[in-house]
């Protein structure tokens, strides 16, 4: 894009036409991992409604990602004919993975975030016990 009169003054999504669900992306990245997936659905609305402020869940959740959605590479295409994105999903997980593991740096835990995604699920889990007796 760079020195492509096309581009002056646009913004654009630089892209493969490879379309995935959310279940496939975690699964990319359970693979990539080597561990086997194991999801835990729990409503946007809900976590929304329950997640603390640092989280952004109303913006970052609700807003961009409850939905799936397809993007199309159409406008990047007519600026750039011929693109081709040549990696595939799974392919720049694994080497995103593997930098990040070799990268101690990169590990930051947020051990504040994986006590309150513990607490939602053991919430939903005594409320179905609840429900179920």
């Amino acid at each position: 894009m760079l020195g492509n009169p096309k581009a002056i003054g646009e913004a654009f999504q630089i892209m493969s036409d490879e379309s995935l669900t959310w279940s496939q992306i975690y699964q990319c990245v359970a693979q990539a991992l080597g561990v086997e997936l194991k999801p835990y659905y729990v409503a946007s609305d809900f976590l929304t409604a329950v997640s603390p402020k640092e989280y952004d869940l109303l913006g970052n959740l609700t807003g961009d990602k409850a939905v799936t959605v397809v993007f199309n590479c159409r406008k990047l295409k007519r600026a750039v004919p011929g693109f081709q994105a040549t990696t595939r999903f799974d392919e720049g997980v694994r080497r995103c993975i593997a930098h990040i593991l070799a990268h101690p740096e990169l590990q930051v835990e947020d051990p504040d975030f994986d006590a309150w995604c513990d607490r939602v699920i053991a919430s939903l889990e005594q409320t179905k016990a609840t429900l179920t007796k």
